[in-house]
């Protein structure tokens, strides 16, 4: 007998073939069950006519509770009215472990107890849809930096100084020091790059933030390529074309998810280049002038701004060239500006990029680590950077969670991450 997946049906319609998975729900009367099944791949609706199988086998089908692991064999017939498009006729089977007293059922749950259950609250259909979408955003990740030739280069988890401030860093016990979790690869994906000439880091990284907004983890997976004689218009552009690319790959792998997650596609299908640009002040002039902003010109933007600012267009902002006195000692400044951007996603998200051109010059760097009150001991392995074959060189780092909530189109980071931790949850 033919064992395949529910994704593969359409590859065997009118054979008989075997499916296994687990009763997401089911429902029947008399001498006729539907049991909506799922394998992972996909949901499928299961027909069970009493005089097709074995008196034992409807019985153990029937008492079979939310979640009991099945394995069913029939006949697939094409009908559009059932989920994902086809029906399996049942003539045979087992159940292989019948589940009693799943605790969610298909009502309405609280987040703290659907959180505390994370484990099983991914097995539902939404649950699944994202973590679909995901699976599809790191692989056009992926294969965007594989089409143009970068090398990925996996940065520590270790650090023994800081790169983003003292002030969200997670010690820990390093044998006979003090570590920290890193909350960047970025440095690393710069000294990478002068070996590589472009490569980018991926991983998970940890910020001590004590924040407890639908947008902050305190750990979450960060893309960061780097790229070697890059200035910042290059940087603005290969963020660009990294956007427009995923987001083209998720509608093409994963439509079926997102109309799970009833996505507006529309808004989707607008994501395409040219992105509009707004330098800080321009952006500065457009808060100014909106009667519900509280911004305050010099400073950084917070997400009543961000929210502003995306609302205004059908695509992300790029916003350049923020005052230097609110960003990191790193990027390159043209007088009081960083060469710097952010970029920030549609219908109210905020920033899902944050990118600059770097200080390549040395005694330049130098003099923003005595301003930042930075151990230069600390960092002399990324001075060396600028002491041998030091050129125009910058990068990005991308934040996966609030990319795939973004484009997924749900409103919390912690349903984007399959076990999210927050500043109040670090189970299960």
């Amino acid at each position: 007998m033919t064992v395949t997946t529910i994704s593969h049906l359409a590859d065997h319609v009118g054979a008989t073939v075997t499916l296994r998975g687990w009763i997401h729900n089911s429902s029947g009367k008399g001498k006729l069950l539907f049991v909506q099944l799922r394998d992972g791949s996909g949901f499928c609706q299961c027909v069970v006519l009493k005089k097709n199988v074995t008196e034992e086998l409807f019985e153990a089908i029937g008492h079979a509770g939310q979640e009991s692991s099945v394995e069913l064999t029939g006949e697939v017939k094409a009908d559009e009215r059932a989920p994902g498009g086809f029906e399996i006729g049942v003539t045979g089977g087992r159940v292989i472990q019948a589940a009693e007293g799943y605790p969610i059922t298909p009502k309405e749950h609280g987040t703290d107890f659907l959180l505390s259950n994370r484990h099983l609250w991914l097995r539902s259909k939404r649950q699944w849809a994202l973590m679909r979408v995901r699976d599809a955003v790191i692989t056009a990740l992926r294969g965007f930096f594989a089409e143009r030739e970068f090398t990925l280069i996996d940065s520590p988890m270790f650090m023994g100084s800081s790169c983003e401030g003292t002030s969200t860093l997670f010690p820990v016990q390093y044998f006979d020091r003090e570590a920290y979790l890193t909350q960047s690869g970025q440095l690393y994906a710069e000294a990478s790059a002068m070996a590589h000439g472009k490569v980018y880091t991926f991983g998970p990284t940890f910020r001590a933030e004590k924040s407890k907004t639908r947008r902050h983890l305190t750990e979450f997976w960060m893309l960061e390529p780097e790229v070697a004689f890059a200035e910042l218009a290059d940087v603005c552009e290969l963020a660009e074309d990294m956007i427009v690319y995923v987001v083209q790959e998720v509608l093409r792998r994963r439509k079926p998810e997102l109309e799970i997650l009833e996505r507006d596609l529309s808004k989707l299908e607008a994501i395409k280049a040219p992105f509009p640009r707004l330098t800080y002040d321009e952006a500065a002039d457009i808060l100014e002038a909106h009667p519900e902003s509280e911004f305050v010109r010099g400073d950084d933007f917070g997400a009543p701004d961000e929210t502003i600012l995306s609302n205004r267009y059908d695509r992300p902002v790029m916003v350049t060239h923020y005052p230097a006195s609110v960003k990191a000692f790193y990027m390159k400044r043209e007088g009081d500006k960083a060469l710097c951007v952010d970029m920030l996603a549609t219908e109210g998200v905020g920033e899902i990029i944050g990118g600059s051109q770097r200080e390549d010059d040395l005694d330049l760097l130098l003099e923003r680590i005595k301003e930042h009150d930075l151990d230069q001991s600390t960092v002399e392995w990324y001075l060396d950077l600028r002491r041998y074959g030091s050129v125009p060189h910058g990068g990005f780092g991308l934040g996966l969670e609030r990319t795939v909530a973004w484009i997924a189109g749900v409103e919390h980071v912690r349903e984007a991450a399959p076990y999210p931790r927050m500043m109040y949850r670090i189970e299960p």
